[in-house]
């Protein structure tokens, strides 16, 4: 159903030229349709707010014809901001503070840049706890992505994240672990998602904190996880946001940090993601970008024209039935009376009615 515009976020427009439904506010008041209110606590650098925000709402505007949809993103104070990302926030996004007295249907989390060896000794450490333990009482679900997923399991479960020998880079399948959850209901039981990322939590850990794991790579590892309840906390360690150019630009900054001096050497490429065409045409570029370097020469900038046509996108799909799931038992629960003695309708022992 619809996302609503209601506040002036240029991510609005951007989805609106892609074909998405977004209503104003105005529109939306007179439509006899149910409100859901989700927040995105965007703790993306500034370089990638607003994509994030657009991968985000996009998912979520695609999904449940149930609902209109208001989307209220939200950031933590203590995270470095430049400029623009400050300017941008103040304009476009609501403090913790409106969230908390406004409240909430669903929440989602997205990760962050770390710049410390421990989750733990990173500035927004205290503020992201008051917010996961404000949702865990509050909101009916929250939705954690990559890093957010890692720092809940750490500060919540004390369950650390361990450190990969290479960065998990890529795009892998996947297979459906337990085909009765209503996450994956109607689910391809094989699909793929995309990864980026140093750190993993693996199998046995989110077993250990009493966790069930739904879906999994034998490759990639634990892609989908929920809470001991099988829904308060919904876990997520790949990108299924990821639009179908988001490795391509991962992998164009390795390349500057590369030329830069930054990383030693040059990035390989994402796996399962380049064709042997593109693959070809990268490679010729990197020979081009060494000779330049050696002579002191500009190097020249990276194909995207030629290469951007020729990517696949083989997750989409899956990840808009996931989050239509997500968000259609959000609905339920939050939308039909269940008797139940608890904030929000939900009995937090199981809010599915799964035991």
């Amino acid at each position: 159903m619809p996302l609503v515009a209601n506040s002036d976020l240029p991510a609005f427009d951007r989805l609106r030229e892609e074909g998405g439904t977004v209503l104003p506010r105005d529109a939306a008041l007179h439509q006899d349709i149910r409100e859901m209110h989700i927040g995105l606590l965007n703790m993306m650098p500034d370089a990638a707010l607003a994509a994030t925000e657009r991968q985000f709402f996009r998912l979520v505007g695609e999904s449940n014809q149930i609902a209109q949809f208001y989307l209220h993103p939200f950031t933590l104070d203590e995270l470095e901001r430049g400029p623009e990302g400050a300017a941008h926030i103040e304009r476009y996004y609501e403090t913790f503070d409106q969230i908390r007295r406004q409240g909430l249907d669903a929440l989602i989390i997205t990760g962050a840049n770390v710049t410390r060896p421990d989750l733990a000794q990173e500035p927004f450490r205290d503020p992201l706890i008051r917010v996961i333990d404000w949702a865990y009482e509050n909101v009916t679900s929250t939705l954690c992505s990559c890093l957010a997923t890692h720092a809940v399991l750490q500060f919540r479960y004390g369950c650390k994240r361990r450190r990969l020998p290479a960065k998990r880079w890529g795009v892998f399948a996947h297979r459906v672990l337990d085909r009765r959850h209503p996450l994956v209901a109607g689910v391809n039981t094989r699909f793929d998602v995309p990864h980026s990322r140093f750190n993993e939590i693996f199998r046995e850990q989110f077993r250990e904190a009493g966790l069930h794991v739904l879906v999994e790579s034998p490759r990639a590892g634990v892609h989908l996880a929920v809470s001991e309840d099988r829904f308060r906390l919904v876990f997520f360690q790949g990108h299924p946001e990821y639009d179908t150019i988001s490795l391509l630009k991962e992998y164009k900054r390795e390349v500057v940090r590369f030329v830069a001096g930054e990383r030693g050497d040059y990035p390989p490429f994402p796996e399962n993601y380049f064709r042997r065409r593109i693959q070809a045409v990268l490679d010729e570029h990197r020979d081009q970008t060494l000779a330049a370097m050696d002579r002191g020469r500009p190097v020249p900038p990276l194909p995207e024209i030629l290469i951007a046509p020729g990517l696949d996108n083989t997750w989409h799909d899956t990840a808009e039935a996931v989050i239509n799931n997500w968000i259609g038992k959000v609905y339920q629960i939050t939308h039909h009376e269940r008797g139940l003695p608890f904030k929000g309708g939900v009995n937090p022992a199981d809010p599915l009615g799964l035991h």
